[in-house]
């Protein structure tokens, strides 16, 4: 029998997954962004409170998680623990190959041959793909070894973390913070790193990432 306990753990640990805070995830979902804090965990008798079915349903359709995965989250199983088990196969390269010709099309769709395969949760988007990080121009976000899921077919709002493609090859992981008629704006993750503004026509394809596999 899941606990309320169950429930808040995983929703915990899918925040981590999108390396979000559950604030930020909350947010995301177009949720208040208290939604999933401590304090709204308990009622002011100290009796132990669910998250509401209609938050969670947001939240999980704003992740793109189906409530499968979450459940196998809740239920501390083996999938849960490793967030790979369930769902499907996509295609993995890694980030210094996704520079090269020959692997997406002009939509940031996968295309071609030289992809290894990756299990993520959920996988009801045919064009999913995986990136493996390496170095660490990402840290702490993303650090090296770890596994982007990213969905061309998704939509990209301000805060989003993305991958985009400049026609000139460049791949790059950054937070998309805006868009104008000519430039788009983007945040490093690492705040060694500078943030960038690129020319709109010199951007191939700009994809969100939708999760993040440690």
């Amino acid at each position: 029998m899941l606990t309320h306990q169950d429930i808040w753990r995983a929703l915990d640990t899918l925040a981590e997954k999108f390396a979000m805070s559950p604030s930020a995830m909350a947010r995301q979902a177009g949720l208040d962004p208290t939604t999933f804090n401590k304090s709204k965990r308990e009622s002011a008798d100290g009796k132990a409170r669910w998250p509401s079915t209609e938050s969670l349903s947001k939240v999980l359709g704003a992740m793109g998680v189906n409530f499968e995965d979450f459940a196998a989250l809740a239920a501390h199983s083996q999938a849960g623990r490793l967030g790979m088990a369930m769902g499907a196969n996509v295609p993995l390269i890694g980030l210094s190959q996704a520079g090269q010709d020959g692997f997406f099309d002009e939509a940031g769709k996968p295309v071609g041959e030289g992809w290894d395969a990756a299990r993520v949760p959920g996988g009801r988007d045919d064009h999913l793909f995986a990136l493996q990080i390496s170095g660490d121009s990402m840290t702490p976000v993303l650090r090296d070894g770890d596994r982007v899921i990213v969905s061309p077919s998704a939509s990209v709002r301000p805060g989003d973390r993305v991958v985009v493609k400049t026609r000139s090859g460049e791949v790059m992981v950054k937070i998309f913070t805006a868009m104008t008629a000519m430039n788009v704006s983007l945040q490093a993750l690492n705040p060694k790193h500078p943030n960038r503004d690129l020319p709109l026509n010199g951007i191939q394809w700009m994809a969100r990432i939708v999760w993040v596999s440690q």
